[in-house]
């Protein structure tokens, strides 16, 4: 901590030094430390059958408890909502991500009918520290509101980042308490090479460091929430070499190992069948980036785990590691988003030489930066090979199936695939079990539970004027004794996507209008074997139970995010939607698109050099029409991939018609003279999750561009007209 941390605290570290000895471990209420990774699956890390080395992962599972069918919402927003408050995401306000549809369950922001970890534990004379990626607000701007930031919501400190994917080189939104800075200007953090899992390791030792040496006495909760091992593929190039070649076999193989692996470990069934194949490596057609994709994966994983030894050493050498509880689990399945797969139009492998580096002080603010800070431009595609702060490329479908090994689906869905996450349980003083498997369900609702039961925490029925809604999850502290968990069932809904646990039954769904399957998860985990039709009795008792936690819970309307057919009528089903600048309509009056050709016709009164002409959607689906680099592009994203038409920008005031026919086919032309033609990669396949605005882009981007990215002329009005 002395070479990277500046200035030196001398006199914290000297009276640490003086106050370990006095430390008692007989203490009654533990240090508490709630662990979360990103993207990341059920099989991949080695104490669940991964090949990756997570050395310390697996230490802490050897002496504690590894539960073996433990659950979280199938989505990183819904998640942290639900992991900080100890309520299903709806009831917290975040049911999608961050965006506001007018409704109570999908506000996009924490709300203030539910309390934090930290708020409860605070108030029970806790310490409260956070290191890591926030992600419940969607108020990221360093200027904006920051009633929603940690320190507004029980944390002493944080230090991480507001939005939730960025640059591990070079992280958007990055906060020090309620301040945004840049790594490259921190007075206070300055290591040989900034990656931001390092400087999530390396701020949580240090909040356990200089509590100990300020608060001796007084327990300490600590949330790290990692960013690995997340989109994009960054890691540092001495973990990329310990990997390379260990990929060479392809997806199949490392399924089978692992599932191997898997029951001989016992963390699954010894008779449970293996899901289908995503992908055939056989017929992979770029397999030295493949495999390369899969190596800097696994060297984000193993660099999570060295930063969590680092933790572990510091409450070692603060004499705090026998009182502490430990908990690690990640925030969803394996992600087979294709984002950056595909060549970024423009620029398809890496320029000969480095454009204008970024100032130090400069704060980034891009998801995806347009540029490494050094000047490199930000590159895509099979011609790039993931890991340097120059690529933003996710690992793809095929090796997200090697993640979830042996089970259906990934990130957004949930059956198991999208749901299913490990948790460790580390507690010397407190956990009985050592080295065992617990096979109870369980629920990251439960974590608070777990919290205020061993920290003798209240938790109020009302908390600043406000009523508080009441816990939903279960103490975990029966099972570290033995002892069985009571609870009536566990529910999920994400984008339409729906399913309830009672006991070993689970009824489950893809999307509002997909039929309910039904599976005993005692004897098919993997959900190969659908028993609606033969127990409709069944089927009909838990979909009666999900109806009820859907209505007392903020679930419904489903409309929001639900995808299907049903979610078309209770859409807008307008064919005309005449705009002007700076409309912006909610999903319920946007256009729908799905499955639609249409047509945007754009009177530009004053043109401009760069922005948002008109966008509808984000980063799973929609289009967008901007100005940039001289062009005008139309964009359109079908499963998080983007395809582009551009064409010169305007000069003068007049009529820009953009065109999307029904075979994918675009012709973009002003004052009526087409201009160009090209062809994207289809008509929307989904309905976008977010709304459309005109002369500026307000929630998820479509384009190749910065967030928001006004328009800088001045648009007249904007008709778009969905074609019969």
């Amino acid at each position: 901590m002395q070479r990277i941390f500046q200035p030196l605290r001398s006199s914290i570290l000297l009276i640490a030094w003086l106050s370990v000895s006095s430390f008692s471990n007989a203490a009654d209420r533990p240090n508490i430390i709630v662990i979360l990774s990103d993207d990341m699956g059920y099989s991949d890390i080695g104490c669940y059958g991964s090949e990756i080395d997570t050395p310390v992962l697996d230490g802490l599972a050897k002496n504690g408890l590894r539960f073996t069918q433990f659950y979280n919402t199938a989505r990183c927003c819904p998640t942290r909502a639900s992991l900080l408050s100890g309520l299903y995401p709806h009831q917290a306000g975040v049911g999608h991500m961050m965006d506001d549809h007018g409704l109570d369950g999908y506000r996009g922001e924490l709300n203030r009918h539910c309390m934090t970890m930290a708020e409860v534990l605070r108030g029970a004379g806790y310490g409260t520290y956070m290191a890591g990626k926030w992600h419940v607000t969607k108020q990221v701007k360093p200027d904006g509101s920051k009633d929603n930031w940690p320190l507004q919501r029980g944390f002493d400190r944080f230090y991480g980042t507001i939005h939730g994917a960025g640059s591990f080189f070079d992280p958007n939104s990055l906060t020090r308490d309620n301040t945004q800075i840049s790594p490259a200007a921190d007075p206070e953090y300055k290591p040989e090479t900034y990656y931001y899992t390092d400087a999530i390791s390396d701020h949580a030792c240090r909040f356990i460091d200089e509590h100990h040496a300020t608060n001796a006495d007084q327990p300490f909760f600590m949330y790290v929430a990692y960013t690995a091992a997340h989109w994009p593929m960054h890691a540092l190039p001495q973990d990329i070499e310990k990997y390379k070649g260990r990929y060479d076999a392809g997806y199949a193989a490392f399924r089978a190992s692992r599932l191997k692996r898997m029951k001989e470990l016992g963390v699954v069934p010894s008779d449970i069948q293996m899901s289908a194949q995503a992908e055939d490596w056989d017929k992979v057609e770029h397999k030295e980036w493949e495999r390369r994709c899969m190596e800097v994966y696994a060297a984000m994983v193993d660099r999570m785990d060295q930063g969590i030894g680092k933790i572990v050493n510091s409450l070692r050498s603060t004499n705090r590691y026998d009182n502490t509880l430990v908990l690690f689990m990640q925030d969803n399945g394996g992600c087979a988003e294709g984002l950056g797969r595909t060549p970024k139009k423009g620029l398809i492998e890496r320029p000969a030489s480095p454009g204008i580096a970024m100032p130090a002080n400069e704060l980034q603010v891009n998801m995806i930066p347009e540029k490494s800070r050094d000047g490199w431009p930000v590159v895509q595609g099979p011609n790039v090979m993931p890991g340097p702060a120059d690529t933003y490329i996710a690992y793809g479908r095929g090796w997200a199936n090697v993640s979830n090994t042996p089970f259906r689906e990934y990130k957004h869905w949930v059956h198991e695939g999208g749901i299913s996450t490990p948790l460790i349980a580390h507690w010397p003083a407190g956990v009985v079990r050592k080295g065992e498997l617990e096979h109870q369900a369980g629920h990251l609702i439960d974590i608070m539970a777990t919290c205020v039961d061993v920290a003798k925490a209240d938790y109020p029925a009302q908390w600043k004027g406000q009523s508080i809604t009441p816990l939903e999850g279960r103490s975990l502290v029966p099972a570290f004794n033995g002892k069985t968990i009571e609870r009536e069932a566990i529910y999920w809904e994400h984008e339409g996507n729906r399913a309830v646990r009672v006991g070993d039954w689970k009824l489950v769904a893809k999307g509002s209008t997909g039929p309910w399957e039904l599976y005993n998860i005692a004897n098919d985990r993997s959900e190969q074997n659908d028993l609606a039709t033969s127990d409709p009795a069944m089927v009909k008792k838990l979909t009666d139970m999900w109806q009820r936690y859907a209505e007392r819970a903020n679930v419904l309307p489903l409309t929001p995010y639900a995808k299907g057919k049903s979610d078309d009528g209770k859409l807008s089903n307008k064919k005309k939607f005449n705009m002007k600048a700076g409309t912006d309509l909610p999903k319920p009056q946007a256009p729908m698109l799905k499955d639609k050709a249409f047509t945007v016709s754009i009177k530009i009164a004053k043109p401009g050099t760069q922005g948002v002409l008109v966008a509808q959607g984000g980063s799973s689906a929609g289009f967008s029409i901007y100005q940039k680099a001289g062009k005008v592009w139309f964009a359109v994203r079908r499963n998080g991939q983007l395809s582009t038409v551009s064409t010169s920008a305007p000069k003068q005031a007049g009529t820009l018609k953009v065109t999307l026919n029904k075979d994918a086919s675009v012709t973009i032309a002003y004052e009526n003279q087409t201009q160009s033609s090209g062809k994207v990669s289809g008509l929307l396949n989904a309905m976008p999750a977010d709304g459309i605005q005109v002369g500026t882009d307000l929630a998820g981007i479509v384009g190749d561009h910065q967030a928001d990215f006004a328009f800088d002329g001045e648009l007249q009005n904007v008709l778009l007209t969905i074609s019969e």
